[in-house]
């Protein structure tokens, strides 16, 4: 067999040597990549076990565990055959790629699985701290095995009716989402937004024991401040994958240099809206009660708030629109993080905020922003771009992709967890609920905190009686 693959080297046209090289070339970039984005699955984990109480911990860990394989599973069967299959303007018809049965371009399913598992993640921390396991892996599969595929194939395929990459381009550019803040991020939002709601608050952050609301929300204190930015900024550097990464291949003549677009848009976006944010904090702080302070969870929030916000536009914007984009993604993620808690949506980590809200504003900044230039260079598209650049039909179809993922995500996700509050199957006992999910349902505390007893200090106390005789 060696000899016989030195032969067929051998024999290859230089031609055919160099197409084999910028085709591994590719695969690896797609699978370096895809690695970026897969680390940020440990990303959320360490950002929504720094965010939970200390007694829900591994239940929370393993959620975002769940997540990957559930994942994993419901693309492999179904759903990366709806997603890309050929055929359909809403779903693919083709039949080809179920479990992979007649395709074996692996790359492929690999980069795009990544992207599914992250949606499906987005709403681990939402439901933190109440929801049951054996919920929350229906719900990871069937997002990824049906609802997020079906807005993949209406915005990312070709034949899909929103999709830039149509011959019969809706308002003649169909909707720019390069990377995925409403294909990836607001559908994960969304449907945390759904889960939020049916499932309703954690015992004690609205409403006393008898059920009376409370005059001012309860914050129940992030167990591990280090957690939580461990998680923000390993999200961030997988962000590098996600967005540069979507060029899906880097050895054509100008694919580089959409790469580096976007990971310099990131940049600038991601640092503009933890400033944004951090700062608006503090000045509303300022003016309602006279004190100037800095939180960190919305610096933390704000900084991710900015690298969704830059995720459907980060090949098609100019650096400067970069940093407006990120500047309103700060502000989209405070306002919309405290209309929930007026509204009492628990969230435990803001997910909604930064991942739904400002998922839409990234595809409403589209239509703003975006560059004419750019657009063709990456997209080839003629006389379309932001309303900074005189075209309106761009806004427009965002506007109309932006309320297709509402109707679709929550109008399916919305009966499917109504449906398992029914059946019992969504919320943990609220006993189980106080002791915390980990002594309830994962074998004991995530933290071994027993210090020595009483009579094992008696007894070293008596040992070294002289010891202690001195000091006093």
């Amino acid at each position: 067999n060696m000899h016989y693959s030195r032969f067929l080297e051998d024999t290859r046209t230089e031609e055919e040597k160099l197409k084999d090289l910028q085709d591994n070339c590719d695969v690896f970039y797609s699978l370096v990549c895809g690695a970026f984005i897969f680390l940020m699955q440990c990303g959320f984990a360490m950002l929504c076990a720094g965010s939970v109480r200390q007694k829900n911990v591994k239940n929370i860990m393993l959620k975002n565990i769940l997540d990957a394989c559930g994942g994993a599973l419901g693309f492999w069967s179904i759903g990366f055959a709806l997603a890309y299959d050929e055929g359909g303007a809403f779903i693919g018809t083709g039949g080809d790629r179920f479990f992979l049965n007649n395709y074996d371009t692996y790359i492929d399913f690999f980069f795009q699985f990544t992207f599914a598992a992250t949606a499906a993640t987005i709403v681990a921390g939402t439901v933190a701290e109440r929801c049951k396991m054996a919920a929350y892996l229906c719900y990871s599969i069937f997002l990824t095995a049906f609802v997020y595929p079906v807005v993949v194939h209406a915005i990312w395929n070709g034949d899909g009716f929103l999709s830039a990459f149509n011959e019969d381009l809706l308002l003649g550019c169909g909707m720019i989402d390069f990377a995925g803040s409403g294909v990836v991020h607001m559908t994960g939002g969304i449907t945390a937004l759904s889960a939020a709601i049916i499932l309703g608050p954690r015992l004690g952050r609205f409403y006393d024991e008898d059920g009376n609301p409370l005059d001012t929300p309860v914050d129940f204190p992030a167990h591990s401040t280090a957690l939580q930015v461990l998680g923000t900024f390993i999200l961030w550097f997988g962000w590098y994958g996600f967005n540069p990464g979507s060029t899906l291949f880097i050895s054509p003549s100008g694919y580089g240099a959409v790469a580096a677009l976007c990971a310099v848009t990131t940049t600038l976006s991601g640092a503009s809206g933890c400033v944004s944010a951090m700062f608006t904090d503090t000045i509303i702080g300022m003016i309602t009660e006279g004190e100037a302070e800095y939180d960190l969870t919305m610096a933390m929030n704000g900084a991710l708030g900015g690298l969704v916000g830059i995720t459907a536009n980060c090949c098609v914007v100019e650096p400067w629109a970069a940093c407006l984009i990120g500047i309103c993604s700060g502000w989209v993620y405070v306002l919309s993080s405290k209309l929930l808690v007026k509204l009492k949506i628990d969230d435990a980590v803001d997910a909604i905020p930064v991942h739904g809200f400002c998922g839409a504003w990234g595809c409403i900044a589209t239509g703003i922003f975006a560059s004419t230039n750019r657009i063709l260079f990456a997209y080839g598209t003629e006389n379309t771009g932001g309303i900074f650049y005189g075209y309106g039909n761009l806004i427009g179809v965002e506007i109309i992709g932006v309320l297709c993922i509402i109707l679709w995500a929550g109008g399916i996700m919305t009966p499917f967890f109504i449906g398992l509050n029914f059946l019992g199957m969504l919320r943990v006992d609220p006993v189980e609920e106080k002791v915390g999910l980990d002594i309830s349902h994962h074998k004991g505390a995530a933290y071994a905190l027993d210090g020595p007893t009483a009579e094992e200090i008696d007894a070293y106390e008596t040992s070294h009686g002289e010891k202690f005789k001195d000091e006093a």
